[in-house]
């Protein structure tokens, strides 16, 4: 299959988007590898492929989008869960025609849309995890030995953070403190696009993705989400504008295991 333009990474506010079909699968007929990124999926169900999407694939610790696929002629498709596929760089809409006797034709002009509320939700989940990210490393950076942030989930219900080094419940009132400083000074979200060189120029080289991981050619850029005024991160998700739409962000609790952290927040 062709690369998918993930349209929600240039702009990620938009909630309807004119693409076209590229191709239209049944579940049952997929390789085995594309059929293993979401598990989930049932046999009388279907893919949808377009040439864009503003659908954001679960990934990245943010969920899917969810939404619908329309034609002009009338044809409706339910996108349940999206998935990319990293080797051909294709994004699958998983999900159902609401007619069974209707199908996309490849080529055909369609309209995507997506539920906004979640899309707010995920976004502010996101942003919010940053924020926290962000706020324990100003505070305990140089506090907790072999501190360092190692990965997120910001799935709503089970968001948290997680570091290397231990990192005792005392610090608790403090990560809170430092995230309502950030959210007050309401800091701009900033969507930027890095090369390997502005890693190292950041000072967070050992930040920089693995191109080859990510099936990206020579020459394409990374994209950062930053902070601005605070810290930058590699990332693919979508985002709020501001630290002030995060208002709400709380700490739920510290964890500790095996020399490593998990700070869990939830928005109000």
């Amino acid at each position: 299959m062709s690369r998918t333009a993930l349209v929600f990474q240039r702009d990620g506010f938009l909630t309807t988007l004119s693409t076209t079909i590229t191709a239209v699968k049944s579940v049952t007929s997929l390789a085995e590898d594309e059929r293993a990124l979401y598990k989930q999926a049932h046999d009388d169900q279907h893919v949808v492929f377009t040439s864009a999407t503003i659908f954001h694939p679960q990934g990245g610790g943010q969920p899917s989008d969810e939404g619908t696929i329309r034609s002009p002629s009338g044809t409706s498709f339910n996108v349940k869960n999206a998935r990319l596929h990293i080797p051909t760089g294709s994004v699958l809409h998983f999900g159902s025609f609401t007619s069974s006797e209707s199908r996309f034709d490849v080529d055909e002009n369609v309209e995507q849309n997506i539920d906004e509320e979640k899309r707010l939700l995920y976004s502010r989940y996101h942003t919010a995890g940053h924020v926290l990210g962000a706020a324990t490393k100003h505070l305990l950076q140089n506090e907790v030995t072999g501190f360092e942030e190692t990965k997120a989930s910001h799935f709503p219900g089970e968001a948290a953070c997680a570091f290397n080094g231990l990192i005792e419940g005392k610090w608790k009132d403090g990560i809170q403190s430092q995230i309502e400083s950030f959210i007050s000074q309401d800091m701009p979200i900033a969507i930027e696009w890095w090369d390997e060189e502005r890693f190292k120029e950041e000072g967070i080289e050992r930040l920089t993705p693995d191109r080859r991981a990510m099936g990206m050619g020579e020459g394409e850029k990374f994209r950062v989400v930053r902070i601005v005024g605070a810290e930058a991160y590699p990332c693919g998700g979508t985002h709020v504008r501001s630290t002030a739409d995060v208002k709400g962000t709380k700490v739920k609790k510290i964890s500790r295991s095996k020399g490593t952290s998990r700070v869990g927040y939830v928005l109000d």
